[in-house]
């Protein structure tokens, strides 16, 4: 199937991992005023890639740690502006996950005399 293809694989866990990291950013600043709590962060992706190289079967699931923020004075680590940036970052990255997998699918239909 096409989803084997190496080129579909990096990029379905790209959006995958973009997926989650704005599930994760969302639950966080969802948060960001409750005392105590402390702000999460998802493996970088270079680190899920290595772990789905070594997979056999279904995919591995997403290792979800506690954050390297400050803390503030009532023992809340969300950093409002950091979760907005990641937000945006882990966006921009799904964008262009799809955009890569939509061309490539429309590339290989085109080699194959489909439009």
């Amino acid at each position: 199937m096409l989803s084997d293809l190496p080129l579909f694989r990096i990029y379905g866990a790209m959006a995958q991992h973009a997926a989650e990291t704005q599930r994760v950013s969302a639950e966080n600043i969802a948060r960001a005023g409750e005392p105590g709590y402390k702000a999460m962060a998802v493996e970088p992706f270079e680190a899920y890639m290595e772990k789905l190289s070594q997979a056999s079967g279904s995919p591995p699931e997403f290792a979800i740690s506690t954050a390297a923020t400050p803390v503030s004075p009532n023992g809340n680590s969300v950093s409002l502006e950091h979760e907005i940036f990641k937000s945006a970052e882990a966006g921009g990255q799904h964008n262009m996950a799809l955009s890569v997998y939509s061309k490539s699918m429309q590339l290989m239909k085109m080699a194959i005399g489909r439009r």
